[in-house]
């Protein structure tokens, strides 16, 4: 079926006040409809028309890039809004993901500095991962509206870190938004559930 805009999960003002009621107007109604649009309009008359988002993007990779970039876009934020909760973030996690990410990675801390990491040192826009690999959890991070799929991944955790998921309540503060992001809206247990699903 064509790309869907979906409803958040939550209230605007849900997530207050580490990503505002203003940032989730713009970024859920603007510029996730604006992909959402522009994606379908390049759909139409192709192959790719009525497609599932995980073929548009896996299918279009270095071949469509206009189609690609809002396919890969929707995939992402489709994702990133129930990445996200009120009271989330923190260093509880389920504890089955907790065993595998220490064990592929380190300490929660370790993670955390990694991902920040990924996040600060990705060059313009783009996104910072959590995906699984082969078996295991790595981080990574992709440029514009690229994702782990593209790179023989799954996805099980993505930050975006375009400015204009951050700027109104962080200016270029980049770093304290990431911080923000796991220490308070993380929806542990939506990563959980991506494990499980990627590890079938």
């Amino acid at each position: 079926m064509a790309f869907t805009l979906p409803n958040l999960p939550y209230p605007y003002d849900a997530l207050t006040p580490h990503m505002s009621r203003e940032t989730l107007e713009y970024h859920h109604d603007k510029h996730h409809q604006a992909y959402v649009t522009t994606g379908n309009n390049l759909a139409k008359g192709t192959e790719w028309e009525n497609k599932p988002v995980e073929d548009v993007v896996t299918g279009t990779y270095g071949k469509n890039q206009g189609l690609f970039n809002n396919a890969g876009q929707h995939y992402n934020h489709i994702h990133f809004w129930k990445w996200m909760k009120n009271g989330g973030g923190g260093d509880k996690l389920p504890g089955k993901l907790e065993k595998q990410m220490t064990s592929d990675i380190g300490p929660i801390a370790k993670i955390k500095e990694d991902f920040i990491q990924a996040g600060v040192t990705q060059f313009g826009s783009g996104w910072c991962w959590l995906a699984v690999k082969d078996g295991r959890i790595v981080v990574m991070k992709t440029p514009n509206g690229e994702n782990p799929l593209v790179h023989g991944a799954k996805p099980i955790l993505g930050c975006d870190v375009w400015e204009h998921s951050y700027y109104i309540d962080y200016r270029n503060r980049r770093a304290d938004y990431l911080k923000a992001f796991l220490d308070h809206l993380v929806n542990w247990d939506y990563v959980a559930e991506m494990y499980e699903t990627a590890m079938k």
